[in-house]
């Protein structure tokens, strides 16, 4: 009778931290949501992750980003490579600090 009584204090406080941290009201408003549906998805586990955000993007989209990135990455590094060019080319143009090029 104990230990029926310590599990159901462990289901008890296991409840209490669901719903103090939200998980049982964002849970019941997909699962409303799935009921509300006029036409009911053919893979209601889809749905269910889609409508919790735990879908992620699309494989073509993911790598679609990934090309992007590695586009984005090495405009990056050009644009890196012309500014530093730029700069000790204008270094020759800007007077030394002790005067000497000034006359």
């Amino acid at each position: 009778m104990a230990q029926y009584r310590a599990s159901e204090s462990k289901r008890e406080q296991f409840r209490r931290y669901l719903e103090k941290s939200g998980v049982l009201d964002t849970l019941t408003s997909v699962l409303v949501a799935l009921y509300e549906e006029p036409e009911k998805p053919n893979n209601a586990l889809d749905f269910i992750k889609l409508h919790l955000g735990a879908a992620g993007p699309e494989p073509a989209d993911t790598e679609a980003l990934r090309t992007e990135l590695a586009d984005l990455q090495q405009k990056c590094s050009e644009l890196m490579e012309e500014n530093k060019e730029l700069r000790s080319r204008l270094m020759q143009y800007e007077p030394s600090p002790d005067g000497e090029g000034a006359e």
